[in-house]
C-alpha cells in the first residue's frame, strides 16, 4: 500500500485502520461527511508517518458526485493503488419494516453506492493490472434474520458483487478484499447491550485483520476469525428450524 483512498473515513472501524496504514507510510486520500472530523483525522495521521494526507467532505449517497470524488482522488495520486470502502449504516430494523423509503435508504446506503463507486474504480485498477480494492462487510450478510433482514439483505446484495467483481479481476491481478466482521464496539453499534461480552471486538482489532489480510492478499476474511465458524454454523440449519429460532 502506498497510496490508499478511504470512504467512509470518519467510521470507527476506518479509523483504526488507517492509523496503521499512516504508520506504515502510505498516503492517504479521506472522504466522509463531516468536514471538521476530517481534518482532525489528518491532522494524526500525518503525526503518525503518513507522508500526505488530503479530505474531501461529501455525502456518499450523492451518486451524482461519484465520478468528481474519484476524480479528485486520482488527481492527487494517479499511482492509487489501494481503495477501502468503508461507510455505512446499521438502521433501526423495526424503521425499515414500517417505511419502505428507510428501507430503501438503507439498502442504497449499504450497498448501491458501493457498487456506484467500486465500478469506475474496478475499471481503473484492471486497466494498470494491479491494485487492492477493500470493502467492509458485515457477517449480516450470511443469512437473513427477522432482527435486522433488510441490513442483511443490503450486505448479502454486497457480498455476491464483491464475489462476482473478484472472480472478473483476478486475471487482470487486481486483489478484491471482502472484510466481514461480527460485533464491533462503536458509535454504530452503541445503542445495542452487552457490548461487553466475549463476541465482542475493539475497531483496533479489526483493523490489524484490515491490513494483514491486505498484505496477504485474501479474498474474504471473517474479523474476528472465530465468526466464520459460527455463521458456517448459522448457515446449516435448515430453513424449517431456522424460522422458528428468534434470532
Amino acid at each position: 500500500m502506498q497510496n490508499v483512498l478511504v470512504f467512509g473515513a470518519t467510521s470507527a472501524i476506518a479509523q483504526a485502520t488507517v492509523q496503521l496504514i499512516a504508520a506504515k507510510g502510505a498516503g492517504l486520500f479521506l472522504v466522509a461527511r463531516d468536514a471538521a472530523r476530517l481534518d482532525s483525522i489528518a491532522d494524526d495521521l500525518r503525526v503518525r508517518g503518513a507522508p500526505q494526507v488530503e479530505t474531501l467532505a461529501a455525502d456518499l449517497l450523492d451518486r451524482d458526485r461519484h465520478a468528481e470524488i474519484i476524480a479528485a482522488a486520482l488527481d492527487v495520486f494517479p499511482d492509487l493503488d489501494t481503495v477501502i470502502v468503508a461507510h455505512g449504516v446499521l438502521p433501526d430494523q423495526g424503521s425499515c419494516e414500517a417505511d419502505a423509503s428507510a428501507a430503501l435508504e438503507m439498502i442504497d446506503v449499504n450497498f448501491l453506492s458501493a457498487v456506484s463507486l467500486l465500478t469506475p474504480l474496478a475499471n481503473q485498477f484492471a486497466n494498470k493490472g494491479r491494485g487492492s480494492l477493500v470493502v467492509i462487510s458485515s457477517v449480516a450478510g450470511d443469512r437473513g434474520r427477522q432482527s435486522n433482514y433488510v441490513y442483511g439483505a443490503a450486505k448479502s446484495g454486497l457480498d455476491a458483487y464483491l464475489q462476482g467483481l473478484r472472480n472478473r479481476l483476478f486475471k487482470f491481478g487486481v486483489q478484491v478484499l471482502t472484510i466481514k466482521p461480527g460485533f464491533v464496539d462503536s458509535p454504530m453499534t452503541a445503542h445495542i447491550e452487552g457490548r461487553d461480552g466475549s463476541l465482542w471486538a475493539q475497531p483496533e482489532d479489526i483493523a490489524q485483520g484490515i491490513v494483514k489480510a491486505i498484505e496477504k492478499r485474501k479474498d474474504v476474511v471473517y474479523l474476528p476469525g472465530f465468526w466464520a465458524l459460527i455463521m458456517l454454523i448459522v448457515r446449516s440449519v435448515p430453513e424449517w428450524l431456522f424460522k422458528r429460532l428468534s434470532l
